[in-house]
Order: structure tokens, then C-alpha cells, then sequence
């Protein structure tokens, strides 16, 4: 492979803005930012764009159609906090440099008919049943782990790290939020226990937690990160015992609107969204999950900016899943551009939310090699016309996308 000297673009590390300086890339990776383009180099003109780091979605459920359907977003890696892409079955995402790359917590621990189940009818199919878009994976079914007592949380941590989860996720929900309240929920004394045997291994563990209540049995069992923010007002309480875990958040705005009946309409009439959505993704982005309808998206808003000035870490994250409307209001790729845009509306500046999207995941889940331009970094970049350090929706117009180095179809 012969290297490649994009020029002339406004460079966003991660982290800061650079100005206009070349970066260079040879064989996958990152082999210069500043100077001049070596001889017999390709040379790309970034010209009137702004060079980012491949963008990460903290919070996914996909699949490799989705996977694909991201990259052509810019997406550069996913998240999976529910799903089938462990190490052991993702040898493909790995290698195929037409999908986003994966890391996964495999299945959640949620007690027998707990969340997430209440979302699904008994005859529910994934789109493409049998398909790669949908059905049971090939070869075995995946893990599902028991979390009926401490005890079977540590044998299900076990066997998640064994069977290659990257990370661990809790379900502490009883279905309130979602219209389905009284479902079976992790107790204090399970919740605690498999958290402590996750953190032997040294996973990260994560929290799905929807409400004040839930968010609490988190922090108290010393969760590292939250894959969601609450759906009511912030308290003094909860973000003092936040703040004081160093717990990161993953606030998935564009969730909480779909779940307060905000469908994703707007955005799906974006030409540079539309142009890029198959039939069925267009109907699920016009679509809400409105299962809440007495919550208020300002809350919401209002509680990122507080921990956002409370110098807790925002990670960028959509619970994008699979093309169903009754799962609305998200798209693979598309969403995460959205919940950037939700983030300046909350009062974070475009590059506080690009950074919720680059170097913060990728130091809060220990990928050191990608989410920002340096030398010797993965080549997952995104080239945008205009300046998404000044104008957040400029993330959107894409000019270029490379994945390890290989130019892809955006």
C-alpha cells in the first residue's frame, strides 16, 4: 500500500483542533500528522473539509448489515451492549474493511422475563430472519446469563469472559419506563456480586439504568460507566454519587426523545441521511418507540449539560438495534450525528460533543489505538465538507471515510 497524504483539511485529533496540517497513512496506520507529503505520495485534497477521527457509537445492538450500514456513516467503530460479537464470533468485523469494527458485553445479566424481554412479542423475528440481519447466529445460540441470585452472577460473569465478552452489562430495570412496570429486576445483593467478579477479571461493567432509582443501585455497586441517562430531573444526590465514582455516561438522547414519542423524522429527511437508508431503516427512523410520552426531552438536555460542567465524561451512544418502528426514532450511523446534534443542544460546544464520539470512548473502554490522529493510531478517519468544530450537522457531509487505511464507499 502506498501512502497517502491528505491535505489542505482542518484536522480535529480527538481531542483539539489542529488547524490545516497533513496526516499521512501507510499500511493501516497513522504515519504523520504535519509536514509536507513525501514524494510519489496519493494525495487527497481535503480542501474545505475537516478531517476527524472514525466516529464510535457507544451503544449499539448490530449485525453485519449494520455493521456496513454504519461504516457508510463514518461510523468507525461500534459498541455492542447487548449482542452476538464477542471474540469468538466476530472474526469478520475484525477483518472486513467494509464493516465498522466491534467490541460486545455479549448478553446482559437480567433475571428470567426481565428487560429486555417485555420489548419483543413471543413471535417476534429480526428482520432477515436467517439472514445475517436477523435470527439466531450460526452454530450455537449465544449466552444467555442467570442472574437469579449472587451466586449464578458469578458463574455468569464466568462464563462471559470466557466466551469472550469485552465488557459486563447490567439490566437493572423493572419495566417502568418502557410501559411494562412490575417486570423481574436485579437486586442489590446480585447486582453487587457480579459486578465485583467482573472487575477480578478486569471488565469494565456498564449499566442499563433508566430512572434515579436504578442509576443509584449502580453507582452503589460501583458500576464504571452508564449506558444511559435517566429519563427524570437530575437530583444533588445522584450526580454527587456520579461524579465522586468517576463513572462515565452514555447519555443515548436520541433514545429518551424516541422513548418520549420524538420520532427521527427530521433527520430522515435529510438528503444526506436519506440518500444512505434502505426502505425499512426510513420507516424505523420515522418511527418512536412512545412508551413514555410523560417525560420531557429538556430534562434530558438538562441533565447532560449538569454533568457535562461537572466534568463528568459523556460518551456518545444511540441503542440503535434492528429495523423495526415499534424500535423507532434510530438508524446504524445516522443516529449517532443525531445525538451529536443533541449534545450541542444541550449546551456542549460541536467539539466537546466530537470528543464524546472519538478519545473519550476510546480511553473510557481502553481502546488505545483509535478515536483520535496521532502517529502510529489505526487510519479510521472521516473527511466532512465544512466544520463540525463550528457547525455540529456538518458531520454529516461526508466526503471520504477510511477504515484501517482502506478508502471506503461513504
Amino acid at each position: 500500500m502506498s501512502v497517502t497524504a491528505i491535505t489542505g483539511a482542518r484536522v480535529f485529533d480527538g481531542e483539539k483542533s489542529l488547524g490545516v496540517t497533513t496526516v499521512l497513512i501507510d499500511d493501516g496506520r497513522i504515519v504523520g500528522v504535519g509536514g509536507e507529503a513525501p514524494t510519489g505520495a496519493e494525495i487527497v485534497d481535503g480542501s474545505g473539509a475537516t478531517l476527524l477521527p472514525g466516529l464510535i457509537d457507544a451503544h449499539v445492538h448490530t449485525s453485519p448489515p449494520s455493521l456496513a450500514m454504519a461504516l457508510r456513516f463514518g461510523v468507525t467503530t461500534e459498541l455492542e451492549m447487548q449482542g452476538t460479537n464477542t471474540r469468538d464470533r466476530r472474526a469478520r468485523a475484525g477483518e472486513d474493511d467494509t464493516l465498522a469494527d466491534v467490541r460486545s458485553a455479549g448478553f446482559g445479566l437480567t433475571p428470567p422475563g426481565g428487560h429486555p424481554s417485555e420489548l419483543f412479542p413471543p413471535d417476534f423475528k429480526r428482520p432477515g430472519a436467517g439472514g445475517p440481519e436477523g435470527g439466531k447466529p450460526a452454530g450455537e445460540p449465544p449466552y444467555q446469563p442467570d442472574a437469579t441470585s449472587p451466586e449464578a452472577a458469578v458463574a455468569s460473569v464466568r462464563q462471559l469472559v470466557a466466551r469472550g465478552s469485552d465488557y459486563v452489562k447490567f439490566m437493572i430495570d423493572d419495566g417502568s419506563v418502557e410501559g411494562h412496570p412490575g417486570l423481574p429486576m436485579l437486586d442489590q445483593a446480585t447486582l453487587n456480586a457480579g459486578v465485583a467478579e467482573a472487575k477480578k477479571y478486569g471488565l469494565l461493567t456498564i449499566a442499563h439504568a433508566l430512572t434515579i432509582d436504578a442509576t443509584r443501585m449502580a453507582m452503589e455497586a460501583g458500576i464504571d460507566g452508564l449506558a444511559h441517562v435517566f429519563v427524570e430531573p437530575c437530583t444533588e444526590e445522584i450526580l454527587a454519587m456520579i461524579k465522586d465514582a468517576d463513572a462515565f455516561v452514555v447519555p443515548c438522547a436520541v433514545l429518551n426523545a424516541s422513548l418520549m414519542g420524538h420520532t427521527g423524522s427530521d433527520l430522515a429527511d435529510d438528503p444526506r441521511v436519506a440518500s444512505r437508508l434502505d426502505e425499512g431503516w426510513d420507516k424505523t427512523l420515522r418511527s418512536s418507540f412512545n412508551c413514555y410520552p410523560q417525560g420531557d426531552i429538556q430534562d434530558v438536555l438538562d441533565t447532560i449539560k449538569i454533568f457535562h460542567d461537572a466534568g463528568i465524561d459523556l460518551l456518545a451512544g444511540t441503542d440503535v438495534s434492528v429495523p423495526v418502528p415499534f424500535l423507532g426514532g434510530l438508524a446504524h450511523g445516522a443516529s449517532l450525528h443525531h445525538e451529536l446534534q443533541f449534545l450541542v443542544r444541550a449546551g456542549l460546544t460541536p467539539a466537546h460533543a466530537l470528543r464524546a464520539a472519538t478519545a473519550t470512548t476510546a480511553r473510557r473502554f481502553a481502546l488505545a489505538d483509535r478515536g483520535r490522529i496521532a502517529d502510529g493510531l489505526r487510519a479510521d478517519l472521516l473527511l466532512v465538507d465544512g466544520d463540525p468544530t463550528t457547525t455540529i450537522a456538518d458531520t454529516l457531509s461526508t466526503r471520504a471515510i477510511w477504515r484501517r487505511g482502506n478508502r471506503v464507499a461513504a
